[in-house]
């Protein structure tokens, strides 16, 4: 007596055994991850997405940052100068932070032979040194007050050195708008004699030729950028740049940190849930596996499913079920129209 056929072979046919798959055979599916190995995956995903957000802070901090300069320069650049007494009180007063960027005016006189030269300074692209000249004038309670003050830019030299020639400042009494800048720190950096690498009121005294001694006690942490001056000079210098007020790509690098962060953290779970879900096997791979006329692979459906990714016992279960449940209906079927024949 013949048993039922499979609607997916021929009567008479059994089905082959399925093939184990040889051990280092590159078709045979990847062994699940132990548990110790997502922990693993799960620490570095949180370490790194840490990290991420560690930088996102910190660029957030630098734009915050950024914005407060940009908002202080427009307050103060395009000020109406000041008088230097009211920016600074006394000698040895510190320039307040809120008075950075705004112009003030003076009337006092140039030391020019104790003019300085400020190293590796380019204006546009251009290489070249600034002229630092200390300016004699009078501090907002009457005493005498020091001023260092950049009145410009002069390119390179021949020997890159130093500049072909330094213009003289204005002999005698001067009016000077100036724009109020914070003493810069001291540099470590050696410079050659009467040339300085930061703009310190200290180190630019010191290097002048007369040394620092005669303007003791009587300078201030600040110094001037030169605007105008008034006699002009009779040969002018090259004009110092305006502020920058661009606010730079901080903000949208704190924003592509946060992405990297999350997407650190959901590349994880999306590894996890596709290694993990149970994958569905479809007629379609079971055809493929015996062939409509019986000349597959030779594969059984439980075969196919060993194929693929890993599942619960409970589905391979169930759809064994429903393909035995298949063919013994199909043989029921067979078994009536034989009888009424």
């Amino acid at each position: 007596m013949t048993g039922p056929t499979s609607p997916f072979r021929p009567a008479g046919s059994s089905r082959p055994p399925a093939p184990s798959p040889a051990a280092g055979d590159p078709s045979a599916p990847p062994a699940p991850r132990t548990r110790r190995q997502w922990v693993t995956l799960g620490v570095a995903a949180v370490l790194l997405a840490a990290l991420c957000v560690l930088a996102a802070v910190w660029q957030w901090h630098r734009y915050t940052d950024r914005e407060a300069q940009i908002d202080l320069v427009e307050a103060n650049y395009a000020a109406e100068p000041a008088p230097l007494g009211d920016l600074l009180a006394a000698p040895g007063t510190t320039l307040a932070d809120d008075d950075v960027w705004h112009p003030a005016v003076a009337t006092g006189t140039y030391r020019t032979q104790d003019t300085v030269l400020l190293r590796n300074r380019p204006v546009g692209g251009k290489p070249g040194f600034h002229v630092l000249v200390p300016f004699e004038t009078t501090a907002g309670d009457g005493s005498r007050l020091v001023l260092v003050v950049d009145r410009g830019f002069v390119p390179q030299g021949d020997d890159a050195a130093s500049p072909s020639s330094v213009p003289a400042p204005p002999e005698g009494e001067v009016e000077v708008v100036m724009t109020m800048r914070a003493d810069e720190p001291s540099s470590g950096r050696g410079a050659p004699a009467g040339q300085v690498q930061a703009i310190n009121t200290d180190q630019v005294l010191a290097a002048g030729a007369d040394g620092a001694a005669w303007a003791d006690g009587a300078t201030a942490v600040a110094y001037g950028q030169v605007r105008t001056e008034d006699p002009a000079p009779g040969q002018v210098l090259g004009a110092l740049p305006e502020p920058d007020t661009s606010p730079g790509s901080h903000l949208s690098y704190a924003f592509q940190w946060c992405i990297f962060a999350l997407g650190a953290v959901g590349g994880y779970v999306v590894l996890w849930r596709r290694e993990t879900r149970p994958a569905t096997v479809t007629a379609g791979d079971l055809i493929a596996a015996d062939g409509p006329d019986g000349e597959g692979d030779g594969t059984t459906g439980a075969a196919v499913r060993a194929r693929r990714a890993p599942r619960r016992r409970l589905d391979e279960d169930y759809e064994d079920a429903l393909v035995d449940a298949a063919e013994a209906g199909d043989g029921g079927r067979q078994a009536s129209d034989t009888s009424s024949a």
